[in-house]
Parts: structure tokens; sequence; C-alpha cells
């Protein structure tokens, strides 16, 4: 009966204690979670990219996964962005600004830093351009080690 009865309010302490609910993720947690651009710093920011043909647009990456990117001619542009990888930069511009023939799902780029520190975005036609943080504060990007 002892066993009984030791067993019974076992089983009821057990049923009437609630699990201690998880931690909430730290900010630092989450900021190590946020993938990194090629140069290792957060892709958020604003950007100078140069075309092959030396002409130079200003991209500026939002925390909400929008940008605005604003041609040598003035003509400002948006869409959105997303950092899959520090090799794989995507993005879809907004349907007011597509052309003919233009997606309307994200498009990939492969992006890279060479030996000389310059960093590459090549988009899926195989169009290369140069990347360069417009940061102020943004220190130059240092090429990874050869393994």
């Amino acid at each position: 009966m002892k066993k009984i009865i030791a067993v019974a309010t076992l089983a009821i302490v057990t049923a009437c204690s609630q699990a201690e609910p998880a931690p909430e993720p730290t900010e630092e947690a989450v900021a190590e979670t946020e993938v990194m651009a090629a140069d290792g710093q957060s892709p958020v920011g604003t950007y100078k990219i140069t075309l092959a043909d030396g002409s130079e647009y200003t991209e500026v990456l939002s925390p909400d996964g929008t940008y605005t990117s604003t041609g040598p001619d003035g003509q400002v542009e948006s869409g959105r962005w997303e950092q899959r990888s520090p090799e794989q930069y995507c993005s879809v511009k907004d349907e007011q600004f597509r052309e003919e023939g233009d997606s309307d799902e994200m498009e990939c780029s492969t992006e890279g830093i060479d030996e000389a520190g310059v960093w590459t975005s090549t988009n899926t036609k195989g169009e290369t351009v140069t990347v360069a943080r417009a940061d102020a504060a943004a220190p130059a990007a240092e090429p990874a080690a050869a393994e």
C-alpha cells in the first residue's frame, strides 16, 4: 500500500510539474547565424558596383531584405535580396522595374575576393562586376588564405 501511495504521489508531482521553458536566443546567438558577405562582414550596407563598361551603381542593402540601386543616370530601382552564403548573393527586381525577359524569381550571382583583394560578382549570364563597400567604417577585405 505504501508503494502504491509513493508511486501515485510521484506520478502526481511529475504530472503537475512543468518543464522549464527554453531560454530565448540572445542577440549574440542570432548575430552568429547571420550569413556573411564575401568580405566576411554583414551584407547589410552600401556598395559601389562597377560594371565592365566602367559605369557605377550605388546599391543599398537593408536589413529587411530589400535593396535600392541607383544608376549613373540617377534612376533608382528596388527589389529584394538574400545572401545565401558568402559566395552566393541573390536578388530580384520589384515588378515595376522588370524588363521583358527578367525573372520574377531570385537570381543568384557567384561572389568572391581574388588574391589581389578585388571583390567580384558574376551573374548567371556570365557578366562580372566589381563590388566595393561604400560604408565609411568598413575595413578593406583581406583575401582568404589558400589551403
